[in-house]
């Protein structure tokens, strides 16, 4: 048996242990929901199933002079759209008056971000402002408003933990398969983005601990699937394929754990819903696979499908990334806190997350081609 099919057996009987897991339309149905960041990638995702759901819905998303919504615009219709940005604190105090209107205890989920670890050196300003200050904003108008909330979920990122800290090695969790992470392992922050989430992490948690402002922050690792932009690596390998004999990616031999976006959008439910304020969870694939890996799996499962036909590849900086010793090199997941309480656990294979998106870039090339690759 291979360690991909003990993992898999362990967690099925990790999950056959739970009670029946929470009725999500039951306990969504009719409440007043903010996403901020509604437009993203993760957000569009989280707010179409919320709707689907049957939640009322209101989104806060960017101001364009276009006013057009890329990922979300199918759902105009079923949604209250607030533009603004998170720095500007009457606009987040509209947004939320306006969700005090609907009467009940909303749920918030925070997902605005500049989420992109390479452009947060190239923006460092925009990112903590965004990623922080914005932060900040949320969190001082839910209590200038004395608005009364369910949960407010600030999403993190798997980059907080960032590469081993030589100082804390005896606190991190090693197996004969490398670094496993959890709520309890050490942070170690290696670029602006990340720096900029683990303060708004931490920043989350205090005004739980001074105000009792219900909050939950949750660490979803590296998210993958259709709408994602192409600058991201599953993106560019596939936008590559389908455009190119070549596939030219960076340092390849990284390891991450990849997380379906609708399996990560259903992790973020569970934790705002049954989460406990104050706390951390994280939660992904659990389990990892270089970059190297996942280059070919794409390939593999493209060429099966019919996409494309045989690439060659080139790989630009194969010693270590463009970031230098920022470049995180492992991340790998252990989601047993978020699981035994909720009963939340990946319901896509790889196979079947990438299956998806392959077909979703294949049929949706007006809404990449001319973006940068990575």
């Amino acid at each position: 048996m291979n360690d991909r099919q003990e993992i898999n057996d362990e967690l099925k009987e990790q999950s056959d242990r739970l009670a029946a897991p929470p009725d999500m339309a039951a306990l969504l149905s009719g409440r007043p929901i903010l996403v901020t960041g509604a437009d993203g990638f993760v957000g569009s995702h989280l707010t179409e199933m919320l709707l689907d759901l049957g939640a009322r819905v209101h989104v806060f998303v960017r101001g364009r002079s276009s006013g057009f919504l890329n990922n979300i615009g199918h759902l105009r219709d079923r949604l209250v759209v607030h533009r603004g940005d998170l720095t500007d604190q009457d606009a987040v105090l509209r947004a939320l008056k306006a969700l005090r209107s609907e009467g009940g205890r909303p749920v918030i989920f925070h997902l605005a971000a500049q989420a992109h670890v390479g452009e947060s050196w190239a923006r460092p300003y925009e990112t903590i402002a965004t990623n922080l200050l914005g932060t900040l904003n949320l969190l001082r108008s839910i209590l200038d408003l004395d608005l009364d909330i369910h949960k407010l979920d600030t999403a993190g990122s798997s980059e907080e933990y960032g590469n081993i800290s030589e100082e804390m090695r005896e606190y991190y969790r090693l197996n004969d398969q490398g670094l496993i992470l959890d709520e309890r392992s050490p942070v170690n922050p290696q670029s602006i983005y990340a720096t900029s989430k683990l303060a708004a992490d931490f920043l989350s948690r205090s005004f739980f601990r001074a105000y009792g402002l219900p909050v939950v922050v949750t660490r979803m690792f590296n998210n993958y699937g259709p709408r994602q932009s192409p600058r991201f690596v599953t993106g560019a390998i596939i936008t590559q394929a389908l455009s190119s004999d070549v596939i030219r990616l960076g340092y390849v031999m990284a390891k991450r754990d990849f997380c379906f976006v609708r399996d990560g959008a259903m992790g973020h439910m569970h934790a705002a819903l049954l989460g406990k304020p104050g706390e951390v969870y994280v939660y992904g694939y659990g389990q990892n696979v270089s970059i190297l890996e996942w280059r070919n799996m794409i390939i593999d499962i493209g060429r099966q499908e019919g996409y494309w036909g045989e690439k060659t590849f080139e790989t630009e900086t194969p010693e270590l990334g463009r970031l230098g010793k920022s470049e995180v090199l492992e991340l790998r997941v252990d989601y047993g806190k978020l699981h035994t309480l909720t009963g939340w656990k990946p319901q896509h294979t790889w196979e079947q997350g990438l299956r998806e998106t392959i077909q979703w870039y294949a049929e949706n090339r007006s809404r990449w081609q001319g973006q940068l690759g990575r």
